[in-house]
């Protein structure tokens, strides 16, 4: 079963006035992402609104996004929704389409473990032939023990783990005995996953940012673990500063000026920045290391 390693923005999926996607735009995004060094994309999750998405367009979306990276590095494509039958056609039509794996939220409603195993299971039968990264960002959820619970699926590939408890990350990490790969998926814990043993970092800033992320990748391969955390402060800063303007919209228009093309605005639950809150946003990253973490 293939492992994976390094740098994976979340990709994010621009969109037109309309709501659709923006296709031209994705493509430019992708290039530009490639040509900064990333080693994988994961495609249609949280950051890219994957299950905000109609399943057509969804479908589109991946089929496209793959079609135009065209190997030039993997993809994972996140395959989750509420409906398990939904979920296992996205599923054989990521893999299909060329994907290198597929990952999954754990759906809304599903409460126990029982049902959440079931749900996996049924996924990751769909594509016996790449592995299956079980998305992992429930704080109410014991994520060890739901991992311990689904060990018997033959392609369990590990986890995408956002959160902020490393414990429970190396717990993870162990329990796998080295055949997982296990993503940290929280930005501004990125040094700490990569330090706890995660094989490398998803995220959403990942897709503005990419070079600070492989600075801290590389530093804390080669042992630097004060230089990885000094540049983690530094990009924390941009990260909250986005946050507290409205992360989805602060995403979206950030991207829009960097890449050059439109970005368009977040889909429901996701809101669009005001003229006042893009002034505001441009006053909080001038207060930043911004357009130097971008220039890495």
């Amino acid at each position: 079963m293939n492992t994976f390693s390094g740098i994976w923005p979340a990709l994010v999926t621009p969109s037109n006035a309309d709501g659709s996607v923006n296709f031209d735009s994705l493509y430019a995004l992708i290039d530009y992402l490639i040509g900064k060094g990333v080693h994988g994309f994961y495609v249609g999750g949280t950051t890219g609104e994957g299950v905000f998405t109609s399943f057509a367009e969804r479908q589109k979306l991946v089929e496209s996004a793959l079609r135009h990276i065209n190997g030039r590095v993997p993809v994972i494509v996140h395959v989750g929704a509420v409906a398990a039958g939904d979920a296992e056609a996205y599923a054989r039509h990521a893999y299909d389409h060329g994907a290198a794996a597929i990952s999954s939220i754990i759906p809304p409603l599903y409460e126990s473990l029982e049902s959440i195993g079931s749900y996996y299971r049924t996924i990751a039968a769909a594509t016996p032939d790449i592995p299956l990264l079980i998305y992992l960002l429930n704080p109410r959820l014991d994520s060890v023990a739901l991992m311990r619970s689904v060990m018997d699926i033959p392609n369990l590939g590990g986890a995408k783990y956002t959160g902020p408890n490393m414990y429970e990350l190396r717990s993870i990490i162990d329990l796998g005995g080295g055949a997982w790969t296990l993503f940290s998926g929280m930005d501004e814990q990125a040094t700490f996953g990569l330090m706890t043993g995660a094989n490398g970092l998803i995220g959403s800033t990942l897709n503005f940012m990419p070079g600070v992320y492989l600075s801290i990748y590389r530093a804390v391969q080669e042992g630097r673990f004060a230089d990885a955390h000094a540049l983690q402060l530094r990009a924390n800063r941009v990260t909250s500063a986005m946050i507290e303007i409205g992360f989805s919209g602060a995403l979206k228009t950030v991207l829009s000026g960097l890449v050059g093309v439109e970005m368009g605005s977040p889909r429901l639950p996701g809101l669009p920045l005001s003229a006042e809150k893009r002034g505001k946003l441009r006053d909080a990253l001038a207060r930043t290391d911004f357009d130097q973490l971008v220039a890495l």
